[in-house]
C-alpha cells in the first residue's frame, strides 16, 4: 500500500465502526469508542469493552460485519486485588486491511489516499474484564480468526486464563511437563517484581535466590 491513509479517513472510518457497534449491541454492556493513538501520527483507532457473555457476538460482528481480518495480539493480566467484577483481564488487538488472495505473477496496488469504506485500515483494541475466580475463562475465537490459535495458547500458558472451545490446546513456552495449576505470569508466583532485583531471581517463584544477588553487575 502507497502512502499512508490521512487522518481525515481514519477518523472517519473508526467513527463509522464505534457507531455500528454501538447501535448493534446497544444495552448489552459492550461499549466502543473512537480513540487515538499517542504518537506523532495520532490516527485513530476503536476500543471496545466486551464481556465474556458477548464477545463471540461481538467477534462475529467485527469479522463479518466490519471486516476485520486479522487478530494480531492477545494477552493477559492478572489482578488479583482488583475489584471483584475484574480479577483478570484479556486484551485482543486485531487489524483491518485490505488484502485479498491475488492469481500468481500479479499483484494489487493500493494508493491511500484512495481508499474508502472497509479498505481503510483501521485497528481495534478489545477488552474484556473477568470477575475474580480461580477459573478465568472466555470464549475462544480460535474458529473466527485462525491466528488466534497460538496467542490463545500463549495467554494460557503464561497467565491460566481459559479459553472455552478452543481445540488442541496446550502448553507452548512452559515445559509439557509443568504443573496443571502452574502459570508464571499469574501474581501469587511473583515472577520478576516484587523485590527481586534480577529477572533470573526466584524463576519458579519458590522463594530461591541467585548467589549473587544484590551484587553491581
Amino acid at each position: 500500500m502507497g502512502m499512508r491513509v490521512t487522518l481525515e479517513q481514519s477518523d472517519n472510518a473508526a467513527e463509522s465502526c464505534v457507531a455500528s457497534l454501538n447501535e448493534r449491541f446497544s444495552g448489552s454492556g459492550v461499549e466502543s469508542t473512537v480513540e487515538h493513538h499517542s504518537n506523532s501520527f495520532k490516527m485513530a483507532f476503536v476500543r471496545i469493552n466486551a464481556t465474556p457473555q458477548h464477545w463471540l457476538a461481538v467477534a462475529k460482528y467485527m469479522k463479518y460485519d466490519l471486516s476485520v481480518n486479522y487478530c494480531s495480539m492477545i494477552t493477559g493480566t492478572h489482578f488479583p486485588d482488583g475489584p471483584a467484577e475484574r480479577g483478570w483481564e484479556v486484551a485482543y488487538h486485531m487489524m483491518r486491511m485490505p488484502v485479498s488472495n491475488v492469481e500468481p505473477h500479479t499483484n494489487t496496488t493500493h494508493i491511500a489516499e484512495n481508499l474508502s469504506g472497509d479498505d481503510i485500515p483501521l485497528e481495534f483494541e478489545v477488552r474484556i474484564a473477568i470477575e475474580q475466580g480461580d477459573t478465568p475463562t472466555v470464549p475462544s475465537i480460535q474458529s473466527i480468526w485462525v491466528g488466534a490459535d497460538w496467542n490463545e495458547k500463549e495467554t494460557w500458558d503464561l497467565v491460566g486464563i481459559n479459553f472455552e472451545g478452543h481445540e488442541n490446546m496446550h502448553r507452548v513456552l512452559n515445559p509439557h511437563d509443568s504443573p496443571d495449576e502452574f502459570h508464571p505470569l499469574q501474581k501469587q508466583h511473583k515472577l520478576r517484581y516484587h523485590g527481586h532485583n534480577e529477572m533470573y531471581d526466584d524463576a519458579q517463584g519458590f522463594g530461591r535466590k541467585s548467589a549473587d544477588e544484590g551484587r553491581i553487575k
